[in-house]
């Protein structure tokens, strides 16, 4: 009675449980497409942000002159290249796409 619970078990629930769980562990790898879109939304806000930021920061130093931003400046190369780069691998994941 017992090796017809236990044969079924070791040749039809063991490679089920491991394949179950292998497609599980792919798929979580990786990303969706719904992400992928809330990614792009969010990298558009943090780039109207930051522009929103420089120009709230050129009139605060227009009637101060003594105003020293804190942030990292959008006119320094060095400070842009991460940004170009996001922008790079974008295009081309666009570029891709079509």
């Amino acid at each position: 009675m017992e090796q017809i619970i236990i044969i079924p078990a070791i040749f039809i629930g063991l490679p089920w449980l491991i394949l179950h769980y292998v497609t599980k562990w792919k798929t979580a790898g990786s990303i969706t497409s719904d992400d992928e879109v809330l990614l792009e939304e969010l990298y558009q806000l943090a780039k109207r942000l930051d522009e929103r930021m420089d120009t709230v920061e050129r009139l605060v130093a227009t009637d101060n002159p003594d105003f020293q931003t804190a942030r990292i400046m959008h006119d320094k190369e060095i400070d842009n290249a991460p940004l170009q780069e996001l922008e790079a691998l974008l295009a081309e994941k666009k570029g891709a796409r079509k």
